[in-house]
Parts: structure tokens; C-alpha cells; sequence
């Protein structure tokens, strides 16, 4: 019962093939079994089998929620009342939430239950899930060569690829959910800014975070969306606008969409592979009735640069809360100053450290107009290239990462090379756009690939409809145990 998509977990439970709480302590059971993998930073076993309970029983009176009973993994990054969050980070060890993020309260209002809370990169920063101060995170399609499942959300996308969940939730500042989830062969769909509530998110650059699914399927992260989606009065930057029911779209012919290969994102040290999967993600939409051509985003070339000028300056600023004063960590210090600075130095990894530097460097005197003006000015730019393309296609097909996963250890040593990781997937934050990274296949070595998806804004049923178009003709072999 563990490799079911949600879907047809859903059907499951409400057809009573089995409980909520036989599937719950079916999980908890393999979360044990594969503890190795450190997809999960805190397990709350107790809580889930008394929600698995309540669920059967509202199953049983016919009340389900559009989730009831379905056992999910929630990234430490969403503030869960009552349950410790940490953010991968020492400085929020013993933080325990007063009150629930929205996301996970429309979750819990649907009548998911919750498992634990996944590992993660230190305050979503990374790429491989090795930054975290609880553990590197292994990715289950191969524990011997101690593969990485991509970051930040790594331990949402190792729990969901290696059913240790049935979905998960993630977030994506750079590619966070889109980037794991091809390294780990699950789908990943990070929505337009504004289309999730980020209250009760913990941020790291605010006007970039944007809570998504990691799931099993296409169809899987459309009905995810469908609940986690919506206005809320207590997000500023929460748009007001109705949500479609993604799911009707999964299945939906392509014949006449038109689709855009961006020029520019033909870059360096690319895989041969990675172009070869491309291509076929493009052959699969051309037989099934799209229109494949070319396009331009010039400017798309200055979305990683932009991205590490704006993402570390909001760091800087909202990182600058963690001072030892009122939660979380804190280091003694023979005076306050002392006590900042001993609190900051302890309570942070080296890649937050670094990244708070480099956010307060282009934020300083003499610096801010040279850098961070200039790189705002250039995200108009990356966004009206955009605007342009979607004049004339519908969706834009890129390769998710420019490689496959590999090893712990065998990371790029130098951070600017390990940032190019992201370098497919910046652009869509960079601009606010809706992305998707679907499974296509395996590289020579076994190690999956995926492409990524990009739409106009709140056009998520696109993603959907051809998302799950490039799913069905790829037939992605998923993986059926941990390896």
C-alpha cells in the first residue's frame, strides 16, 4: 500500500481497502526501517496514528476531507503548532511553534495526517541537502554510493520517492522543490509567487519563497495544489484571485499548445544526457499533437547572478531576528555585543553565514546602488522576457539541472560552481513564474533526469496538462524500493 499515488491512496481509503491508521503504522514502520536515509529531523508517531484514527472514523460517517487519511511529510521549514521546527538550523533546536503556518492548517482541514517533519538544507539553503545541522540527507535510489536528493527540500523529496510519505510538502526560493525532485525522480511543482500563503513559512528571501508539492505523480501534485492553494488575509503578498481544480487537467490533450525551447539555456557543462532527455521530452509533446519551437530570453543569461544579490540581501534581513534574545539558541557572551556575535557565530552553518555576508555586503553604503538596484533592475528585464515568450507559446520545456544527482563528497568544492546547480530553475523565482519538474528517465549510470516546465503566471493547469502528457508517454520507472 506504500507505492500508491495519492490518488489511488485516496480511492483506497474511501473504498475501506484498508485504514488510516494500517496505512500510518505502515509508514512509520518503513521510516524506522530506513532511518539511514535521515529524510525526517523529527517523527511524531503518537500524533499521527490519533489523527489516522479520527480519520477513519470520519471516513466511516462519510465526512471525509479532500485529504482524509492520507499520511504526508512536512518540510521543517512550516511552522507546526506544538511540534518542533528547526529549519535544518542549531539556532531553532528547541523552537517549538505557538501556532500553525497556512499551509499546514488547510492540510490538516482537509484531514491529512501528518508523519514528521522532513530534513531540509539550513533555512532552505542549498542545493544537495548537506548543509543541514542535522545531516546530510541520502537519496533512497542508491544508499551504498550515498547519492544526494538535491536541496533544500531534500528530505520531503527522499520521503516521497522512497515511500516513506505519500506527498510532501516542500518550498522553492531558487528551484528547492524542482531541483530534489528531479535528482530523486518524483514530480515537483513549485506554484506562481503568491498562489500559496507563506504565513507561518519560516523565510529565508521573502520575495522569492513560495511553498509547493513534492508528490508521486503529475496528477498527485494537482490535487496537493488544489488544497494548499488559496487567498489568505494574512500573507501580503497572497494573491486574491479563484482556484481551479488542477486535477481536471491531468490527462488533457496538448494537440495545438504551442511550446518553447529557450536558446539560452543551451549553457556549459551540460550533460550529454541531460540534452538527450530534452530532446525527448520534446519529441513525446510533438507526436502528441504541440507545436515545438524556439525562443529567446536573452536576458535569462543574469537570472543566477540576480538571484544570489537578492535572495542573500533578503536573507540578510530576515535572518537578523536570530539574535539569542527571544527563542532559539543562544551562546553566553560577556556582553551583549558578545553575546550577538557568539549566538550568530554557533547558531548558524557556513552557507547561511555566507550568504548573510554577501546579502549584507550589496545591502551596505557604496555597495546597494552598484548592486542590489542594479540587480532589480535586471529582474524587470528577466521578467519581460518572459512576458515576451509567452506571447507566442503557451508553456517553455527546460531541463530541471543541468546534471544528474551525485555523491556526497564528490559536490563541487567551490560554493559559486555549486550554485549552478540551480541554474535552470532561478529564472521562474526570478520572475514569479509557476514551474514543474517531471521524471523523464535514467542517465547510463541509473540516476533519474527530469525537465522542467514553466507557464505565464497562475497558469498551473498548464503545467498539469503538460506535465502529465510528458509523465505518461516517458513512463519514468519509479523506483519500488529503497536501494
Amino acid at each position: 500500500m506504500h507505492t500508491l499515488s495519492l490518488f489511488d491512496t485516496k480511492q483506497a481509503l474511501l473504498s475501506k481497502k484498508f485504514s488510516s491508521v494500517e496505512l500510518t503504522k505502515c509508514f512509520l514502520e518503513r521510516m524506522e526501517k530506513y532511518s539511514n536515509l535521515n529524510a525526517y529531523i523529527t517523527v511524531c508517531a503518537e500524533q499521527a496514528l490519533a489523527a489516522a484514527k479520527q480519520s477513519d472514523e470520519k471516513i466511516a460517517s462519510g465526512n471525509a476531507g479532500e485529504l482524509e487519511g492520507i499520511p504526508l511529510a512536512i518540510k521543517d521549514l512550516f511552522l507546526t503548532k506544538g511540534v518542533r521546527t528547526t529549519a535544518g538550523s542549531k539556532m531553532l533546536y528547541n523552537f517549538i511553534p505557538p501556532y500553525e503556518s497556512t499551509v499546514t492548517q488547510k492540510l490538516l482541514d482537509a484531514g491529512s495526517v501528518f508523519l514528521g517533519k522532513t530534513n531540509m538544507d539550513e533555512f532552505a539553503m542549498g542545493s544537495a541537502n548537506i548543509t543541514s545541522y542535522y545531516g546530510n540527507v541520502i537519496s533512497p535510489w542508491d544508499t551504498v554510493k550515498k547519492l544526494v536528493p538535491g536541496g533544500s527540500s531534500g528530505g520531503s523529496a527522499a520521503a516521497v520517492a522512497g515511500h516513506l510519505c505519500v506527498a510532501a510538502t516542500g518550498s522553492d526560493t531558487g528551484g528547492s522543490i524542482r531541483q530534489p525532485a528531479a535528482f530523486v525522480g518524483c514530480v515537483g511543482l513549485k506554484p506562481t509567487y503568491g498562489r500559496c500563503s507563506r504565513y507561518g513559512m519560516v523565510a529565508f528571501a521573502s520575495s522569492l519563497d513560495q511553498a509547493g508539492p513534492l508528490a508521486k505523480t503529475v496528477k498527485d501534485a494537482a490535487i496537493f495544489l488544489k488544497v494548499i492553494s488559496g487567498y489568505d488575509d494574512k500573507d501580503s503578498t497572497s494573491a486574491n484571485i479563484p482556484v481551479p481544480n488542477f486535477e481536471e487537467f491531468a490527462g488533457k490533450s496538448v494537440k495545438g499548445l504551442k511550446i518553447g525551447i529557450p536558446k539560452e539555456f543551451r549553457v556549459d557543462g551540460m550533460s550529454d544526457e541531460i540534452v538527450e532527455c530534452w530532446n525527448k521530452g520534446a519529441e513525446i509533446l510533438k507526436k502528441a499533437g504541440a507545436e515545438v519551437v524556439d525562443v529567446s530570453l536573452p536576458y535569462s543569461k543574469y537570472a543566477l547572478p540576480v538571484y544570489y544579490i537578492i535572495a542573500p540581501a533578503e536573507a540578510s534581513a530576515n535572518l537578523s531576528r536570530y539574535d539569542g534574545v527571544r527563542y532559539g539558541y543562544r551562546a553566553e557572551g560577556k556582553s551583549l555585543n558578545e553575546m550577538y556575535e557568539n549566538t550568530r557565530g554557533e547558531g548558524f552553518g557556513e552557507e547561511v553565514r555566507r550568504r548573510i555576508l554577501v546579502g549584507t555586503y550589496v545591502l551596505s553604503a557604496g555597495y546597494y546602488d552598484a548592486y542590489y538596484m542594479r540587480a532589480l533592475k535586471i529582474q524587470k528585464l528577466i521578467k519581460q522576457d518572459f512576458e515576451n515568450a509567452f506571447k507566442n507559446v503557451d508553456v517553455l520545456l527546460t531541463p530541471t539541472t543541468p546534471t544528474g544527482a551525485f555523491a556526497i563528497g564528490e559536490e563541487p568544492k567551490d560554493p559559486v560552481t555549486m550554485y549552478l546547480n540551480d541554474v535552470f530553475t532561478v529564472t521562474a523565482n526570478i520572475a514569479g513564474l509557476p514551474g514543474m519538474s517531471v521524471p523523464v528517465c535514467l542517465d547510463k549510470a541509473g540516476r533519474p533526469l527530469g525537465l522542467q516546465l514553466i507557464a505565464p503566471h497562475f497558469r498551473e493547469d498548464l503545467l498539469v496538462q503538460v506535465g502529465s502528457v510528458i509523465e505518461t508517454e516517458a513512463n519514468f520507472p519509479t523506483l519500488k524500493e529503497v536501494r
